[in-house]
This record gives structure tokens, C-alpha cells and sequence, in this order.
């Protein structure tokens, strides 16, 4: 069972909300929240997976509040402003539904998280502390990346480019950096703002630079001393 709350500032919204939620055999509403504030309490005192929640709404938005928390459950938008789309995705949001939301719309962002909560709890029950794989939101599924493949990851503005041995084509995953760095192993290092390598593909290094194979990255001055450590411990 995933237990979830439901954040809105319309009363109306809020009600039409909670009874889609009714209608998902999976999950478990713990409460409805008029306002981020009351949301954060609910946060604080309860063991919340999903949180469903609006954009704009009085004191603090619906954005402002994700990115306020420190230990995020998943989260699905339900705003009426397409406009913050980017926003939403950059923050690593479930999904992001427009208002009027269909039931057959709603039960596949539900269907979403579920599939999410389900890969997340068995690797909690497996004891893995390493596994050799993700898994990255690509439109309404979840693609397994196996780590070995990887051989370095480009961050641009809202997106990330994942470039792999076994293709040509980069995987291209809304999400942001510095959270797909937080899911990387040790084996991945940080050789720029917007590079993060796998150090098992790295073929040469020099001065202000990396070589995976032939592609040449750049080699920043703030992450140099990683680069050397590495060097220093033969991890390449």
C-alpha cells in the first residue's frame, strides 16, 4: 500500500482529488492539505510515499515546497498551468497532470509511482548496497540502464544524456544532475559541472581533460582532485 496525501488550495479540486485517489486500490490517503504548510506537518509526523500536489497556491507553491524538502517522497503535480512543465520534471516529479484530469489519465500517473515504489522497495529488500543498474523515467515507463554500460553522462539544461557502449544514440532522461549523480556508485566520478564519467572507460587523462575512448570532455578545475586521487589509487 502506498501512503499518499493530496495538496490543493480549492476545496473543490481537493475533494475531486481524493476521490480519484479513492478509486486506486493501492493507495492509501492519509490526509488532504489546503496549503504546503499543513502538508509539511502531515510530512513530518507520518511515513508519506506520494504526494499529490498543486502548483500555485497561497504562501509557498507547490514547487517551492518540493524543492524545500530534504527527504522527498514521489510526487505527481495536478496544476492547471502547463507552463511549469520543465520545472516539475527538473525536480524529478512522478508525473505532471493538467487540470481536468480523465480517471484513465490519473490511474496511469498512479500506475507510474507504483511501478516506481515497487523497483525502490525491492532493492530495499534485497540488501543491495551497489546494484549494477538504474532505472530512469523515459515518458511513462521506466528504463533499466545497467551501470557497466554507461560510459559517461552529459548534463545539459533540463535534460540528461546518458551515452552508452551498446548504442550510437544517448539515452535522453528529464531529470536532474545532481539527482542522478545521488543514484551513481563510486565507480562514477565528477569531472565537470555538466560530466560525470564511468572511471572504467576512461582511456587517457590529461591536463584539462578525460578521453573515453576517443570523445574527449572537459576537466574542471574544481573537479581535479578527484581525477588525481583516482589516479593515485589505480581505479582506471
Amino acid at each position: 500500500m502506498i501512503n499518499c496525501i493530496a495538496v490543493d488550495d480549492e476545496p473543490l479540486a481537493l475533494n475531486l482529488l481524493a476521490d480519484n485517489i479513492s478509486k486506486i486500490p493501492f493507495l492509501n490517503l492519509l490526509a488532504t492539505c489546503e496549503d504546503a504548510f499543513s502538508a509539511n506537518k502531515v510530512l513530518q509526523e507520518n511515513e508519506i510515499d506520494l504526494v499529490f500536489i498543486d502548483i500555485q497556491m497561497p504562501g509557498i507553491t507547490g514547487l517551492q515546497f518540493i524543492e524545500s524538502l530534504v527527504k522527498r517522497p514521489m510526487v505527481i503535480l495536478v496544476t492547471a498551468y502547463k507552463q511549469y512543465a520543465l520545472d516539475g520534471f527538473a525536480l524529478d516529479v512522478v508525473d505532471y497532470l493538467m487540470k481536468p484530469v480523465s480517471i484513465e489519465r490519473f490511474m496511469k500517473a498512479c500506475n507510474k509511482a507504483k511501478d516506481l515504489f515497487d523497483l525502490r522497495h525491492q532493492h530495499y529488500l534485497s540488501g543491495e548496497k551497489s546494484a549494477n543498474y538504474i532505472f530512469v523515467n523515459i515518458g511513462y515507463s521506466l528504463l533499466k540502464v545497467v551501470l557497466d554500460d554507461v560510459l559517461y553522462i552529459e548534463g545539459l539544461k533540463d535534460y540528461v544524456q546518458i551515452h552508452l557502449k551498446s548504442s550510437p544514440k544517448p539515452v535522453v532522461v528529464r531529470i536532474s544532475f545532481k539527482s542522478l549523480e545521488s543514484q551513481l556508485p563510486p565507480d562514477f566520478i565528477r569531472i565537470h559541472k555538466s560530466f560525470i564519467v564511468n572511471n572504467k572507460s576512461i582511456s587517457a587523462i590529461k591536463k584539462n581533460a578525460v578521453f573515453i575512448g576517443e570523445k574527449e570532455l572537459p576537466l574542471g578545475d574544481a573537479y581535479r582532485q578527484a581525477i588525481e586521487t583516482l589516479i593515485s589509487t589505480n581505479r582506471f
